[in-house]
């Protein structure tokens, strides 16, 4: 192939009437407007076509100008190597349509930005959407696809589209350089994988005993489930679950989950309740009953929150700590029962019924003593389901007037930070609003009783506030602030989040990975400052903070926090390579940060079409409500979508690729799975 011998450059989008060309006329890349004349010149020079299609309200278009058409030194390979042609997709549709088909016939996922590699004649090649200036999660650089593109052009000129094989594993070559851990969809799979062939497939949970909820690992499985379409890990998950609601380690009286089961099958709970336990499994039977609607995961989640309403939220509304295992001086003696209580409380016909539900004996199935649960398959109509809960009560009543075991009532900001999202996000799946109501009153105690300036303290109880928080506190209360923002779209839930982000970020940032420490900078009781990033029976705080800054990056329009969020996932994932099974929690966080759909509603309806956005699972949406540019800072990059539309919009982008505008809310979700699908 030669060379190209003029060696300026021109930018030839200045005449352009498109504001989306318009927006690229100062940029160091040698753009032509598509035409007869950009492509006289690709035949010129023997040069292959760049071509990138995109529109003026696609946010990941503008990222990918911001990073790679405004760099001086992108824009030189792509001169040298290229013709580059820019296209306005709402301009010039016919063109968008006959590349972007011809992307999907290639097998690539659709979506702009649209970019594809053309011959001199205009004939596609390859192509893809978004692709990062830097490798990245997997994926190989910009200026590496390009250098690569034009090596095949210029080698193998008539071998181009057998080559497509070779051009993709070549590429994955440098998208995972020698000396670099690199984690991306293909680590995340291969790591979901293993982690489910360790599930007891008789009991659920990891096999063996004791066996612990570990929501982090059935969150990591569930992703799995929605980013390769395979229903087996759902169905691990589910199951799981419902051994879990069946066994004794759930309170079939009062509600919520103990700590963990001493046994495999979930029958012997170790009978302390803990907060963040609930919390996690409460969202998981959110989403578990979104997909496959079963009652007994909308029953479960809302006995727990019952239980969490009658014995654990505290005069001020925020949420107490624990409940302990022991009372009168033996664990479980408040939960157990003999068969003879039972029936002298239900009658002999009442109470023998029950006690065939609920596997209580004479003998007893717990050192001569009943656990009440339902693990034995045992025929039930829905007249014998309201049966059961009638005595279930007159059951719970009688509970009541036994020696209670004792209350932890301090209130922890990051335990009930991760309530307080809970509660909105299962409130949200399930329609119960006055879960987002105990929600707001919890939120509110603690920014206000437990923060101090812009800083939360740890612990508060009897009027006395434990301070400075640790990380912790802070990266479950921004995602608290962030759930109440995506259920209400007002205003101060986000500024609030932005202001703990920047406390945090000031006072525990650890500059050498991109992480955080546990404690603060100026905590002075310490020899040492910790710096786990294992989870433990909670995510651990990067794991939480890295989600938390992909949210903030599209609620509050700065793609700063976006970059701090992949400078937190490469650092520590690196690091953490040869332990990921103690870093469930971080995994899930790369998942949002590579495949969230980003959904920004605009116009007078946007309200209307939030209802539903909010319905898709939240753990890979995110949802910016603008019915107004008032409703967003002067610089948020959705200012232009609202320009772009004179009703009311969905802007969904999913994985750094956008769909076209979406007008009705009924079409939200279809258009979040076809980005997913393509």
């Amino acid at each position: 192939m030669s060379s190209p011998t003029n060696t300026t450059h021109t930018n030839r989008l200045a005449s352009a009437t498109s504001p989306y060309l318009l927006q690229h006329q100062h940029n160091p890349v040698d753009w032509w407007q598509w035409g007869p004349e950009a492509l006289a010149e690709a035949k010129r020079t023997n040069r292959p076509i760049m071509l990138s299609v995109g529109y003026a309200a696609c946010h990941w278009c503008h990222v990918m100008a911001h990073e790679s058409f405004e760099d001086d030194a992108t824009a030189a390979v792509m001169n040298e190597l290229f013709v580059n042609i820019k296209v306005d997709r709402e301009e010039r549709p016919d063109i968008d349509q006959i590349y972007m088909n011809a992307l999907h016939l290639l097998g690539e996922q659709g979506g702009w930005p649209l970019t594809m590699f053309l011959t001199p004649a205009g004939e596609p090649v390859w192509g893809g959407t978004y692709f990062p200036k830097e490798a990245k999660f997997g994926r190989a650089a910009f200026t590496d696809i390009l250098r690569e593109v034009s090596r095949m052009f210029r080698e193998e000129p008539h071998k181009i589209e057998q080559n497509r094989a070779a051009l993709l594993a070549r590429l994955a070559d440098k998208a995972r350089p020698a000396g670099k851990v690199t984690f991306g969809i293909a680590e995340l799979d291969n790591a979901a994988k293993q982690i489910g062939n360790a599930f007891d497939v008789v009991h659920g949970g990891l096999r063996g005993a004791p066996k612990f909820p570990q929501p982090s690992i059935l969150e990591m499985l569930w992703r799995a489930g929605v980013r390769s379409g395979d229903a087996r890990f759902f169905e691990t998950v589910e199951h799981s679950l419902e051994r879990m609601s069946e066994g004794g380690i759930y309170d079939h009286l009062g509600g919520g989950y103990s700590r963990y089961s001493v046994d495999e099958r979930w029958l012997v709970p170790h009978f302390e309740k803990m907060l963040y336990d609930n919390a996690q499994l409460l969202e998981l039977l959110a989403l578990a009953y979104q997909r496959n609607a079963a009652p007994l995961f909308a029953a479960r989640a809302r006995e727990t929150v019952a239980w969490l309403t009658r014995e654990m939220t505290t005069p001020e509304g925020a949420f107490a700590a624990s409940l302990d295992a022991d009372s009168e001086g033996e664990e479980g003696k408040f939960y157990v029962w003999g068969k003879n209580e039972i029936i002298e409380l239900l009658g002999p016909d009442a109470g023998e019924f029950f006690a065939r539900h609920y596997d209580v004996s004479d003998d007893g199935n717990f050192e001569g003593h009943n656990i009440l649960n339902r693990l034995k398959s045992v025929p039930r109509s829905d007249a014998d389901e309201a049966r059961l809960q009638t005595l279930r009560d007159i059951l719970l009543e009688a509970r009541a007037g036994r020696v209670r075991p004792g209350l932890d009532d301090k209130v922890l900001a990051d335990w009930n930070g991760l309530m307080i999202a809970a509660l909105v996000n299962a409130g949200i799946a399930l329609d119960e609003p006055s879960w987002i109501a105990m929600a707001r009153r919890a939120f509110g105690f603690i920014a206000t009783s437990m923060t101090k300036d812009d800083r939360l303290g740890h612990s508060w109880r009897a009027g006395q506030l434990l301070f400075p928080g640790l990380a912790s506190d802070f990266a479950a209360m921004i995602r608290a602030a962030l759930a109440l923002f995506e259920a209400t779209g007002e205003r101060d839930f986000l500024d609030q989040a932005l202001r703990w982000q920047k406390a945090m970020d000031a006072h525990y940032a650890d500059p050498d990975t991109g992480g955080y420490y546990l404690s603060a900078d100026d905590a002075d009781d310490l020899l040492l400052r910790p710096h786990s990033t294992a989870d433990d029976a909670s995510p651990n705080p990067n794991a939480v903070a890295a989600q938390n800054l992909v949210r903030l990056a599209v609620l509050s329009g700065d793609d700063k926090w976006r970059d701090k969020a992949d400078t937190l996932l490469e650092g520590i994932l690196s690091a953490a390579a040869s332990n990921l099974f103690s870093h469930m929690a971080l995994l899930n966080a790369l998942d949002l940060r590579l495949r969230a759909a980003e959904i920004v509603l605009t116009g007078p309806d946007a309200g209307h079409m939030a209802l539903a956005a909010l319905k898709l699972p939240f753990l890979d949406r995110i949802v910016l409500r603008a019915p107004s540019s008032a409703a967003l800072p002067p610089l948020h990059p959705a200012q232009e979508k609202l320009k772009a539309v004179t009703g009311s919009a969905a802007f969904v982008c999913v994985g750094e690729r956008c769909s076209l505008p979406v007008t009705a809310a009924d079409q939200i979700a279809a258009a979040v799975k076809a980005m997913r699908t393509a």
